[in-house]
């Protein structure tokens, strides 16, 4: 009798655990049932994989142009610049036959730094690229997108010939310019004479100029910096008083290039690729170290991050050499 009572209450326990195991199955197929996966329509694919808390997402691949579509306003304000890495990026998923990743390796980047170069790039021009590529990299990578990122190494780039204008090449060249626009030749003089970028001359508000000082807050290297105003960049700006928020704000970039090509022809200057709206930064910082302000300054002033950045105006501050001469005279007596 006890054996009988045994055996019923184990068979008992069997079936009840069968009837619980079923059920657990049948309450995992219900929550699954009732999970309902999101749309992706962000141009890269998610899988799931289901552990002990639930279902966990995965992101699998993505593509250069995604993330650019996804991230380019986020990552660059409106303006040549933007369009340029637009392009860059465009370049480089081309080359990568829009091949879909979820790790950038570093083979894939020496295989567009190789490619590029085959195209005929020079270094400069792969490290442009290079660090827009970076740029959208590093956003993918803290967003998620990606796993891991390759490590990006600067190409050595030759010191190019560096163009600056002489004074009767902005005479003529600004007369040009003010014949098509009075608003562009006060530009053209108010970025000669503080060595602004377009981008930040274009960006200053009336807030930003005060005693005679222009800050500027919208930089490359995300630091403002503050410049006094000469006589002439002064008066450019009282000619624009009326505007608002800020003097040169209303200025499309895109059409005072076109007027700037338009008068550099006009000017003689046709010839000269060089000759482009950043020659007039250049312009200014040579004045300065020929006019014997030491590089330290001149860094300060056009805001550059390091003083290598400046090394490039070295070797206008020929009047430092001046004292060799009467030694080498000396020795010839």
């Amino acid at each position: 009798m006890k054996r009988q009572l045994e055996r019923s209450q184990f068979l008992g326990l069997i079936r009840g655990c069968k009837r619980g195991t079923a059920n657990v199955g049948r309450d995992a197929e219900k929550q699954a049932g009732d999970f309902s996966f999101p749309s992706m329509r962000s141009g890269y694919e998610v899988s799931y994989s289901f552990t002990a808390q639930g279902p966990v997402g995965v992101v699998k691949e993505t593509t250069l142009a995604d993330l650019l579509q996804r991230y380019a306003d986020i990552l660059w304000e409106e303006g040549h610049h933007k369009y340029n890495v637009k392009a860059f990026i465009g370049e480089l998923d081309e080359i990568l036959f829009g091949a879909r990743f979820s790790i950038f390796s570093q083979d894939m980047l020496d295989s567009l730094i190789g490619a590029l170069r085959k195209r005929g790039n020079s270094n400069a021009t792969i490290n442009r690229k290079m660090a827009a590529l970076s740029k959208l990299l590093r956003k993918a990578y803290n967003m998620g997108d990606i796993h891991s990122l390759p490590e990006f190494r600067r190409q050595k780039e030759r010191a190019g010939r560096l163009r600056f204008l002489e004074a009767d090449e902005e005479e003529a060249l600004f007369r040009e310019i003010g014949n098509r626009s009075q608003l562009y030749v006060q530009l053209s003089i108010f970025l000669v004479d503080t060595g602004a970028r377009l981008g930040e001359a274009i960006a200053l508000k009336w807030n930003d100029v005060h005693q005679g000082r222009a800050t500027f807050w919208v930089t490359k290297s995300g630091r403002s910096r503050t410049v006094p105003l000469t006589m002439r960049a002064k008066e450019a700006l009282e000619a624009l008083a009326d505007r608002s928020p800020g003097p040169f704000a209303a200025i499309d970039q895109q059409k005072y290039r076109a007027v700037w090509n338009a008068a550099k022809v006009d000017a003689g200057l046709g010839d000269e690729a060089d000759i482009v709206p950043h020659v007039l930064r250049h312009t200014c910082a040579s004045r300065l170290v020929r006019g014997g302000i030491d590089l330290r300054r001149v860094q300060m002033w056009l805001g550059h991050q390091t003083l290598e950045m400046t090394m490039r105006y070295a070797h206008l501050a020929s009047h430092d050499l001046d004292m060799c001469v009467p030694v080498l005279e000396r020795h010839l007596k």
